[in-house]
C-alpha cells in the first residue's frame, strides 16, 4: 500500500492509544499493546551485506566490495536475497514469540555516506567516494530489500544512513561540528540521499551522530526541511544509536534528557535507538512537547508497520519459510559477487597461475586462513565459510598442486606468541616461499582494525586508520617474502585503500564474504577473469590528503584530486584487453562497440565519464556518469548502450543550486576514468566524443 493508505490506517489505530502507549512506541524496543492487538516490535536490525547479528545467514561481500562490482542489477538481486532471508527468519522468530533485537523487518541499511577519506574506519560500509555510484548502488539495494513483486506490502524496510555530512573521525563523532559549503553539501553529501528518497522510495532515514552547522543531525532543522519538505520524504526517521543522549552529554546543546528528547521529537525524529525517549513523557509534563508531537511520530511508525503487512493476514511474504535462509542458490550468488568484486591492480603475467609451472604453491600471511577477513563488519554468521587458504587448497587438489602454508606474522602485533621474539614467524614464511614455485601472500586488515568506534577492537585509532600503510609487522613480512625471489601474488584484504605496491601481481580482495576463498582461487587459476573496479581512489600516502577533519571536497576523491594516484578510482585490470570503438551519443544514451582483443572470456565494465568544458563550478576532473557490464568471448564484439546520468550535464553552483553546465561537454567511454595514470597502468585509452547540447 502507498504511504497515504498506510497513514490513514495508522491514524485510526493510533487514535485508540493513550498518550503513554503512543510514547512507548517511539522506542526502538517498542512494547506490546495487548488491548489493541499490537505485538512488541524491535526496530533495530542490520543487513549491510546480509542479515546481520541474528544467527546463520548468507554473508555477501562487504558494501564497499559490492560497489566495486559496478553492477546495480546484481546488487538488487543480492538485496532481494537479503530481504528473503530476513523474512524467513522474522516469520520463524515471530511465530515462536521471539521479537528481540535483530529479529525485525526494518533494516538499518544501506550506509550511503560518501567515503571522502580513506582513513575513516566505517568507509567499508559505504559504496565508495562517488555520489553517482553511491546513488545508483544504493537505489538498487533499497529496491531489492523493499521488494518489487507485491504492490501492496514491503518485503522489508530499508534505511538510508547517516544524514548527513558524516565520515569520521570516529573518535570525535559524538561531539564533532561540521560545516561545508552549500555546493559541497548538495553536490556530494546529499546527492545519494536525494536519489534514494525520490527515486527508490526508501522507507526510513537515519540521522548521524555529529552536528551540522551547530545542530545535531538527529534534530537538524535544515536537514529535516530538505528531507521532508523539499524531497517529500514520507517514511520514518530514526536516530543513530544513543545519538540523542549526545545532545546533553557531548554536544552540550541541551542540559537534560527530557530536553534532548524534546529537541529530537519536535524536529521530526520518530524513533530513538537508545533510551532518551524514555523521557518523552517527562518532556510532555514540562511542556517541551505536545501530545500532537508524540502522535505524529507514532503514526509514522505505525504506517511503516502497516506497509510491512505486520497487521495483515494477506501479506504474501508471510509464506516465506525458514528454509529460504542459507540456501545453495544464495551461496552461489555470494560466490558470484565475490568473484566480481575483486580488483586486479597489477599483473606482470604471473596471473593466472599455470598449473604446468606451479607444482608447489606457498600460501602465506595473517589473512590466509582468517574467517574475520571474509566477514567485514555488520555481518551475519555463515555456515559455509571458505577461507583463502581453504579455497586455494581445494583448487590445488584438483590440479595436483602441493600447498605449503605459513602465517608469517600477526595481523598487527610484532609477535604471535608472547614468549617469542618479534618476527618469530618470518623464518618459516621465507622457507615456505623458497620451497614453492609461486607465493600467494595474503595481507591487509580486518574489521578489528578498521570499523566503527566502540565496535572495532582497533589497535590504532578508535576504528579509523592513522595512515595508508600495512601494519609494520606485515611490511616486514612482505619484504622478507619478496627477498626470497619466488614470484609473489599479493592479495590485499581491506575495506579501504592500502598502499600496497610489492608483488608480481596485486589483487584487492576487500572483505569478500563467505565464498571469498573459492572466488580467490577461481581468479588465481583463471577460471574467472577479474572484473572489479575501484570505487575509491588508492592514494600513495596521507600526505596526498587534506586534514582528516576538513570536509571540503577540494583535493578529495577523484573528482577534485590534483595529484598522481597510486591506483585511480574506476581502475581494474583483467586477463584480457578490450578495444573501444568510436562512441556515439543519442537521446541521453551513449553507445560504443567493445571488442575482446585477448584470448580469455571476460566481462568488460564500460565506464562513461563527462566533463563540462565551459562551466566554472563543475568538478575539476571528468565525473562518472554511467556504467554497464558486458560479457565477451575472445574476439567477440558487442555494441553497448550506457544510460548517461542526466545530472552529468548540470552542475551545482556555490549557492547549492543545480543548474545547466553549459553547452559543451567531453564524453569518454572505456574501462576506467580517462586519466594519464590509469592509461599508464592499463595500457588502454578511453574513446572520446565531443558533445554540444
Amino acid at each position: 500500500m502507498d504511504h497515504q493508505e498506510a497513514m490513514r490506517r495508522a491514524k485510526k489505530l493510533v487514535a485508540q492509544m493513550t498518550v503513554e502507549e503512543k510514547a512507548s512506541q517511539l522506542r526502538y524496543d517498542a512494547p506490546a499493546i495487548e488491548r489493541l492487538g499490537i505485538p512488541a516490535y524491535n526496530w533495530w536490525n542490520e543487513a549491510l551485506h546480509g542479515v546481520a547479528r541474528a544467527g546463520t545467514a548468507t554473508v555477501f561481500p562487504q558494501a564497499i566490495a559490492l560497489a566495486a562490482m559496478f553492477d546495480a542489477d546484481l546488487v538488487r538481486g543480492i538485496a532481494d536475497v537479503i530481504s528473503t532471508e530476513g523474512r524467513a527468519k522474522y516469520n520463524a522468530a515471530s511465530a515462536a514469540g521471539d521479537r528481540d533485537i535483530y529479529k525485525g523487518l526494518t533494516f538499518w541499511s544501506p550506509n550511503i555516506n560518501i567515503f571522502r577519506d580513506p582513513r575513516w574506519g566505517r568507509g567499508q560500509e559505504t559504496y565508495g567516494e562517488d555520489p553517482y555510484l553511491t546513488a545508483r548502488t544504493g537505489c538498487a539495494f533499497v529496491r531489492g530489500v523493499q521488494g518489487e513483486k507485491d504492490a501492496k506490502y514491503l518485503k522489508a524496510a530499508a534505511c538510508a544512513k547517516h544524514l548527513a555530512v558524516h565520515s569520521g573521525p570516529e573518535s570525535e563523532r559524538h561531539r564533532f561540528d561540521i560545516d561545508v559549503s552549500e555546493k559541497d553539501l548538495r553536490e556530494t553529501y546529499l546527492y545519494a540521499f536525494e536519489k534514494i528518497v525520490k527515486e527508490a522510495g526508501v522507507e526510513a532515514v537515519m540521522g548521524a551522530y555529529n552536528r551540522f552547522r551547530g545542530e545535531p543531525c538527529c534534530a537538524n532543522s535544515h536537514l529535516m526541511e530538505i528531507l521532508r519538505e523539499e524531497w517529500g520524504f514520507e517514511g520514518h526517521f530514526v536516530s543513530d544509536c544513543w545519538a540523542i543522549s549526545d545532545f546533553h552529554n557531548n554536544h552540550m546543546v541541551t542540559s537534560t534528557a527530557p530536553e534532548s528528547a524534546a529537541l529530537a521529537l519536535k524536529a521530526g525524529c520518530d524513533v530513538n535507538c537508545g533510551v532518551t525517549y524514555l523521557h518523552v513523557l517527562a518532556a510532555l509534563q514540562e511542556g517541551r512537547v505536545t501530545e500532537e508531537d508524540i502522535t505524529r511520530a507514532c503514526e509514522r511508525l505505525m504506517a511503516t508497520r502497516f506497509r510491512l503487512g505486520l497487521f495483515a493476514d494477506d501479506c504474501p511474504y508471510d509464506a516465506i519459510p525458514f528454509t529460504e535462509n542459507d540456501t545453495d542458490g544464495h551461496a552461489s550468488l555470494a560466490l558470484r559477487a565475490a568473484e566480481k568484486c575483486m580488483v586486479l591492480l597489477k599483473n606482470d603475467g604471473t596471473l593466472p597461475l599455470d598449473p604446468a609451472k606451479v607444482r608447489t604453491l606457498a600460501v602465506i600471511g595473517p589473512n590466509a586462513n582468517s574467517i574475520p577477513v571474509l566477514e567485514g563488519n555488520y555481518n551475519g554468521t555463515s555456515s559455509r565459510y571458505v577461507t583463502f587458504l581453504e579455497g586455494i587448497r581445494a583448487a590445488c587438489e584438483e590440479r595436483g598442486i602441493r600447498v605449503l602454508y605459513a602465517q608469517g606474522s600477526h595481523l598487527w602485533n610484532d609477535k604471535e606468541d608472547n614468549l617469542a621474539l618479534p618476527g618469530a614467524r618470518l623464518a618459516e614464511a621465507v622457507a615456505t616461499a623458497r620451497a614453492a614455485d609461486a607465493v600467494v601472500l595474503c595481507v591487509g586488515l580486518d574489521a578489528t582494525m578498521e570499523g566503527e568506534e566502540g565496535d572495532a577492537s582497533n589497535a590504532w585509532a578508535s576504528g579509523d586508520r592513522p595512515d595508508l600503510e600495512l601494519p609494520a609487522c606485515q611490511r616486514r613480512l612482505v619484504e622478507a617474502v619478496m627477498a626470497a625471489g619466488t614470484p609473489v601474488v599479493t592479495v590485499n584484504a581491506s575495506g579501504s585503500a592500502v598502499a600496497v605496491t610489492e608483488g608480481n601481481a596485486i589483487l584487492q580482495a576487500w572483505y569478500p564474504g563467505q565464498a571469498g576463498g573459492n572466488a580467490l582461487a577461481n581468479i588465481l587459476f583463471g577460471k574467472v577473469s577479474p572484473s572489479g573496479k575501484l570505487p575509491v581512489t588508492f592514494y600513495r600516502s596521507v600526505d596526498d590528503l587534506p586534514d582528516f577533519h576538513n570536509y571540503d571536497m577540494e583535493g578529495r576523491t577523484y573528482r577534485y584530486f590534483a595529484g598522481d594516484a597510486l591506483y585511480p578510482f574506476g581502475y581494474g585490470l583483467t586477463y584480457t584487453h578490450f578495444a573501444y570503438g568510436q562512441p556515439e551519443f543519442d537521446g541521453g544514451d551513449a553507445f560504443v562497440t567493445v571488442r575482446n582483443a585477448g584470448e580469455r572470456e571476460a566481462e568488460a565494465v564500460v565506464e562513461a565519464y563527462v566533463r563540462a568544458e565551459n562551466c566554472p563550478f563543475a568538478p575539476r576532473n571528468p565525473v562518472l556518469c554511467g556504467y554497464e557490464r558486458v560479457l565477451l568471448k575472445p574476439g567477440e564484439s558487442k555494441r553497448v548502450r550506457v544510460a548517461v546520468n542526466p545530472d552529468a550535464f548540470t552542475a551545482v553552483n556555490e549557492a547549492g543550486e543545480r543548474v545547466s553546465a553549459g553547452d559543451r561537454f567531453t564524453l569518454w567511454l572505456g574501462g576506467s576514468q580517462p586519466d594519464a595514470r590509469t592509461e599508464a597502468l592499463s595500457g588502454e585509452r578511453a574513446a572520446v566524443l565531443s558533445i554540444h547540447r
